[in-house]
């Protein structure tokens, strides 16, 4: 892939990365423009082996996916919502975001239920791409999916 042509698919995809990894950061736009900055340089450097088969943003989102999960895995995990609700600071979206009770909820959840999470109801992927994405079994997808809700729906007090 030419350089022209990775910016090219960086222009076009670049919106709904940085949607994907904020919503991965639970609102911390700080967070999620560091990890989309450091996708974006692996994704070049790796660009050379790339085969445009028209699965650009799925590729992408693949590295970007990495690159929170090595993120994450730096830092310590929220255990509860109270500690979660901590989070709530100036990094994060704006306190009045319509959202933000759901990412609050959503920083909960292990790197790899909430990526699931992210990917099938925010960004519309299928069980068969979010497997291809996560590196994992599309039994092990639904698996997180069901954990992943089931924490939501406590968390957020929401009837079935």
């Amino acid at each position: 892939m030419t350089r022209e042509t990775f910016i090219e698919h960086v222009e076009r995809e670049q919106e709904a990365l940085r949607g994907f990894l904020l919503a991965l950061c639970c609102g911390n736009r700080s967070d999620a423009d560091d990890i989309a900055q450091d996708a974006l340089v692996k994704a070049y450097l790796a660009s050379a082996n790339y085969v445009d088969h028209g699965r650009f943003r799925s590729w992408l989102f693949k590295i970007a996916h990495n690159t929170f999960l090595s993120y994450m895995a730096g830092r310590r995990a929220t255990e509860d919502i109270g500690q979660a609700a901590d989070l709530e600071d100036e990094a994060s979206a704006d306190a009045t975001f319509e959202h933000q009770s759901l990412y609050i909820a959503l920083a909960t959840l292990p790197p790899k239920e909430r990526s699931a999470i992210t990917l099938f109801y925010l960004n519309g992927y299928s069980l068969k791409e979010i497997a291809q994405i996560t590196d994992t079994s599309e039994d092990a997808v639904k698996k997180q999916l069901s954990r992943g809700r089931d924490k939501l729906r406590e968390m957020l007090k929401i009837e079935n």
